[in-house]
């Protein structure tokens, strides 16, 4: 696909043909000086929705009969594609998120590589979960011959996020599952990336077409507001609903997602605080190095992850913890931020904090912010246990670099505090390796409260593939039985069909007794692929 075909016209794609610029205009601003970025967007329209709904109703069929390899081949199309518009990707994303261009070169590929990770998956099939039950006809009552596997659900809207305009976007891993799953996809882009959404809407577009694809297997919607979001969500056609973002913005979908006639699932990633637990031994052997990969982790991408460590529970004695920990954030700069209304909401959450007097400031990176620049100050803050089990709001999430250290004084007390947690995505124990053979009770109750345990490391890193889970209990996700990173997240967006005495013909290949695909399929409560 040529470069000039990726300009950007600033309109919605539906089928083939790009919308009118009907609907209320908007801009992309450069979060690091506040300039406008050309050119202005144009919000889709009522009936550009329901032309996207419409195609994808048509197009759901097609798209579910291909084969496994027919799919692969089509995500695979689609990566190659961005890989190959990527530097025009990659500078737009830049100008419209602040992010470095070395962060979102790795986006990208991240992006791609989950991409051609759900074609490998699609390639071995064995994830349709095939289940064989032959006939017994000598039981009595006799069995009849049962057989079940997964199938799409059907077209699904995913919504952008802001923090990962690339891989958690347009073509990111809600999109990548639910496209592998077999089910079309309508995008809301997020406002803040516009520019970025529509060159990789625009590559994904160029796919299906190179595909033979039916044109409604994708659809990209812009929105200035949230009107369009809400009427997408409420659509009779869409079948299911992906979001990464605020909490506030998830628990809106969920309530759109149940009160539907009919209820669709809502699979909503609304961030996080990742508690860490660090333990009496580890302090002493190495507090200092912890505490320089702890400012690493919770000042990554301007603290803009999910997975960002935002309460560390520290033993009594930690000085030299807390002087490393004073030392770097001290000589930090600014940090840039998504936008200016999440560098607003940050400096106000921080200025809150102080005024409460509920934290002490243990480490602040003294700088000026300037006006035009969204960017934010790394800050510490400290309480005591029992301050913080007083105030249950400081363990809510603050979007930006920053980390509260929660000083404990038995270690008997960490099990307390961790039955107080509400969900979140991970949770990270430091110790030694006694110390965690000790802390069994704490790692149970931790495996009630998060989607994923580490040990010694920073949550920060999310690896894709196949045993990942990023998820976790409400309310950081919307599903606890859900992951939205790795292949398991294609399980979100399928259901099981059962095939009871069906002619062997009839069946799908994946169910046939000669197993022409070759897949593993549990037959007679055995797993096999014979």
């Amino acid at each position: 696909m040529a470069t000039k075909e990726l300009e950007l016209a600033g309109v919605s794609l539906v089928g083939e043909q790009a919308s009118t610029r009907r609907g209320d205009a908007f801009n992309g601003r450069n979060p690091a000086n506040g300039t406008k970025l050309e050119p202005a967007f144009y919000s889709a329209t009522m009936d550009d929705l329901e032309q996207a709904a419409k195609l994808a109703a048509v197009a759901f069929p097609v798209f579910a009969g291909l084969s496994g390899r027919e799919r692969a081949s089509f995500l695979r199309r689609i990566a190659d594609g961005l890989a190959a518009q990527g530097d025009l990707i990659v500078e737009r994303a830049n100008l419209e998120s602040g992010l470095p261009l070395a962060r979102l070169q790795g986006e990208l590929g991240r992006t791609t590589g989950q991409l051609r990770l759900f074609a490998e998956v699609l390639e071995e099939g064995s994830w349709v979960n095939a289940r064989i039950d032959p006939a017994d006809r000598e039981r009595k009552p006799p069995r009849p011959d049962v057989r079940s596997m997964l199938h799409p659900l059907g077209p699904v809207a995913v919504f952008g996020a802001s923090n990962f305009p690339l891989a958690f976007s347009v073509a990111g891993g809600d999109t990548a599952s639910a496209l592998a799953a077999g089910n079309p996809v309508i995008v809301k882009a997020h406002p803040a990336h516009p520019g970025t959404s529509e060159l990789v809407g625009r590559v994904i577009r160029g796919a299906v077409k190179e595909s033979g694809l039916p044109a409604g297997v994708f659809a990209l919607l812009f929105d200035a507001g949230i009107e369009i979001g809400v009427a997408l969500a409420k659509h009779p056609v869409i079948k299911a609903i992906a979001f990464t973002g605020s909490q506030r913005g998830g628990i809106a979908l969920m309530q759109i997602a149940a009160s539907r006639p009919e209820p669709v699932p809502c699979y909503a990633e609304m961030g996080s605080t990742n508690p860490m637990f660090i333990l009496p031994g580890a302090m002493r052997e190495r507090g200092a190095k912890i505490a320089h990969g702890l400012q690493a982790s919770f000042t990554l991408g301007s603290g803009q992850f999910c997975t960002k460590p935002g309460m560390v529970f520290v033993p009594q004695a930690s000085s030299e913890f807390i002087q490393e920990l004073q030392n770097g954030v001290r000589g930090l700069g600014q940090h840039g931020m998504l936008t200016h209304d999440i560098a607003d909401r940050y400096s106000k959450s921080i200025e809150e904090r102080v005024a409460k007097g509920q934290a002490q400031v243990i480490a602040r990176s003294d700088i000026a912010i300037e006006p035009s620049c969204a960017a934010g100050a790394a800050a510490v803050f400290g309480v005591s246990l029992q301050e913080f089990l007083k105030n249950p709001e400081l363990s809510e999430e603050v979007f930006g670099p920053t980390t509260l250290l929660v000083h404990y004084g038995a270690e008997q007390e960490l099990v307390k505090v961790a039955k107080e947690l509400h969900g979140h995505l991970t949770a990270t124990i430091h110790g030694t390796d006694e110390e965690l053979a000790r802390a069994q009770e704490l790692i149970r109750v931790l495996e009630t409260k998060v989607g994923r345990l580490l040990f010694n490391g920073f949550p920060t890193g999310v690896e894709v593939c196949h045993a990942m889970v990023h998820g976790g209990p409400f309310p950081a996700t919307s599903d606890s039985r859900t992951t939205s990173v790795g292949t398991m997240a294609i399980l979100r967006f399928a259901r099981p069909v059962c095939y009871q005495d069906f002619p062997d013909a009839a069946l799908p290949p994946e169910l046939q007794n000669a197993n022409p695909l070759g897949i593993m399929r549990m037959v007679n409560g055995e797993l096999t692929r014979v």
